[in-house]
């Protein structure tokens, strides 16, 4: 009989390789703040590198979740001294902080609630090319006739001096923030693009209401990502409707992976949010609408070309 070839076994087609990670990482990152939807872009890419195949799909749909912790540290590290703040509140000492917390927390319950009930059904029927590529081109649409209405194109512009900071945010408008939050469920869509501007529809001034989408991340952000990894974790074994065994998110893609890309976040998100502030004072909105619209087509011309096939 002939001799079987020698060296090294070929690579589970289930594993996610470490090059593989730190891209998911890095896009995850950059756009997690940025209000051009990271879960648009995370679906997209690993559509691209080859890591949506069904055995995979939940898979890396919760890594796609989970790796966000990375950008939890980010705004942890960056906004350690707010974070601080609020902490003194919670312990009577800080009253501003008090108020920023309270708020904080009104802003994080309607999503919080709403998740939970509708998360399956997300999963199941969202998180494919139509859903997405809508969100990103009504999103676009949307932003930029935000741009407009502040600058008078629709009505008198609110005079510079007229809006506020994060500290003169009171619950109700904190509500308003947290409502429009829950619109981001739907994929492509953008958790930071709908608090931002939820923040400037209260009357933030745009690096307020980017300042109050990072700090809203925390929670918001941290609980998802909590509830994801204990839904995955938890489903491990349970066999399905054909008999198939399902496999935890660590044990189809690799811990190694989870936690690069964990890592790469971080870093590229650090680095995004430093950015992002300076850049809505001098530019505003409208760049990142006009990306998303771009994107949007680009996407839809890929799928009906057959260069990329998704889900």
């Amino acid at each position: 009989p002939p001799t079987p070839p020698h060296g090294p076994p070929s690579e589970s087609p289930s594993d996610m390789t470490l090059l593989q990670a730190i891209i998911l990482g890095i896009v995850e990152g950059v756009t997690e703040y940025l209000p051009i939807s990271s879960t648009g872009h995370l679906i997209l890419v690993a559509a691209l590198l080859g890591l949506d195949s069904p055995e995979r799909k939940s898979a890396v749909d919760a890594f796609n979740i989970v790796v966000q912790g990375g950008a939890i540290l980010a705004v942890l590290g960056l906004y350690r001294a707010r974070v601080a703040q609020m902490i003194r509140g919670l312990l009577g000492r800080d009253a501003a902080g008090a108020r920023l917390a309270v708020n904080l927390v009104v802003a994080f319950l309607p999503a919080a609630g709403v998740g939970v009930l509708i998360d399956d059904i997300i999963e199941a029927h969202l998180f494919y090319p139509g859903p997405v590529i809508t969100a990103l081109v009504v999103g676009g649409l949307y932003m930029i006739g935000l741009d407009q209405w502040r600058q008078g194109r629709f009505s008198m512009p609110r005079p510079r001096s007229a809006e506020l900071e994060i500290e003169d945010l009171t619950p109700r408008q904190a509500l308003v923030i947290g409502l429009m939050q829950c619109v981001a469920m739907w994929p492509g869509t953008s958790r930071s693009m709908m608090t931002i501007t939820g923040g400037m529809v209260a009357g933030l001034r745009p690096a307020a209401a980017a300042e109050f989408s990072f700090l809203l991340g925390l929670p918001t952000l941290g609980a998802a990502c909590l509830y994801k990894l204990a839904k995955d974790l938890a489903r491990a074994g349970e066999v399905g409707p054909n008999g198939e065994v399902h496999r935890s998110m660590f044990e189809l893609l690799g811990a190694a992976p989870v936690v690069l890309g964990l890592v790469t976040a971080t870093v590229s998100a650090a680095l995004a949010v430093t950015w992002l502030v300076g850049f809505l004072n001098r530019h505003g909105l409208s760049p990142f609408g006009w990306y998303r619209i771009v994107l949007g087509v680009v996407l839809l011309g890929l799928i009906a070309g057959g260069t990329l096939v998704w889900g």
